[in-house]
């Protein structure tokens, strides 16, 4: 199992075998020598967070999660609550289902799936294991060579020249093979 003392150690590419702990001084050398081994930064181009290291990763995961899990229950609480009031037997049997409007309805789901998102996300977080899961899932994640953002648009515009041509090719395939039916089959 990684502790996060590894993960945040594969990330920052500081090691401390054998128990050494680097002091200041040594982190902040090595970091400057991989700074200038990359070379100075393009205009416009981002200072790089390090401060969390792969923990950005892990937290902002979480986070997501918790607002997915928040849509997903506000969306389905508002679906069961609208149907509920709009049958006839539910509304004479409980009033109080219908008696809320429907617009005032999503604000009470909402309150409910946030309560119900925060509560699973605190409980995953807390759990060791999920966190150790996440934190090596960071630090592989944090090995990958991402491509650069010339590389990305490169390949973006062949994806899409390539598509455009597959699309004419086919078209006139299509063209061509309706004129030959028409030819053999008559219209």
């Amino acid at each position: 199992m990684m502790t996060e003392q590894d993960v945040d150690e594969k990330t920052s590419g500081v090691s401390t075998d054998a128990g050494e702990t680097p002091t200041p001084g040594e982190t902040d050398l090595v970091r400057a020598e991989e700074t200038a081994a990359l070379g100075p930064p393009e205009q416009g181009e981002p200072a790089l967070p390090t401060q969390l290291g792969a923990a950005r990763y892990v937290l902002a995961g979480f986070f997501a999660t918790g607002i997915a899990i928040t849509f997903l229950v506000t969306k389905v609480l508002e679906g069961i609550w609208n149907r509920l009031a709009d049958n006839s037997w539910i509304a004479r049997q409980a009033p109080f289902v219908s008696s809320i409007a429907e617009d005032d309805r999503a604000a009470y789901t909402t309150l409910v799936g946030a309560i119900v998102g925060v509560s699973v996300t605190v409980y995953a977080y807390r759990r060791p294991d999920v966190r150790v899961w996440t934190s090596e899932v960071a630090a592989e994640l944090a090995k990958v060579t991402w491509p650069s953002k010339k590389e990305v648009t490169n390949s973006t515009i062949v994806v899409i020249a390539a598509g455009a041509f597959a699309t004419v090719f086919l078209a006139l395939l299509d063209r061509f093979w309706g004129f030959v039916t028409n030819l053999v089959y008559g219209s």
